[in-house]
């Protein structure tokens, strides 16, 4: 995994984008949906990067136990460095851990985000719970 791989991957979700508010070395991915008014934008974190090849790692949102479950099983995965450490995993991308792996984490993290999202805005990004029900 380089970070141009990781970049791949976080825009290939519906309505995402890359944003650098803290500056050019942090990489910060969203989701971007419309507000109920539909005039406004809302945007979510779902994945922030240091985007340096020397110190390449991701923090990704996680349901909690299975955050617990992966730190128990990869060193490579911590409690994300200045977030929530219940609700956000930090994962080290020096290559130890499979790509496939890397990209089920990231998709994750932006499901748990759009699911917080309504439901319209939901349907906007065309995305959809599986076992829901449909509205």
């Amino acid at each position: 995994m380089d970070p141009e791989a990781l970049r791949k991957i976080c825009l290939s979700f519906p309505g995402s984008y890359e944003d650098y508010p803290f500056g050019p070395e942090t990489a910060v991915f969203k989701v971007r949906a419309h507000t109920a008014a539909g005039a406004r934008q809302e945007a979510k974190l779902f994945a922030l990067s240091s985007m340096d090849p020397q110190d390449f790692y991701v923090n990704l949102k996680c349901e909690p136990s299975l955050a617990v479950q992966l730190r128990a099983a990869n060193p490579e995965i911590t409690g994300a460095w200045h977030m929530n450490k219940t609700h956000w995993n930090g994962v080290r991308l020096d290559g130890a851990l499979p790509d496939s792996m890397v990209r089920d984490m990231v998709e994750d993290s932006y499901d748990l985000v759009v699911a917080g999202l309504s439901r319209k805005q939901q349907a906007q990004l065309g995305w959809a719970r599986l076992g829901a029900p449909d509205a």
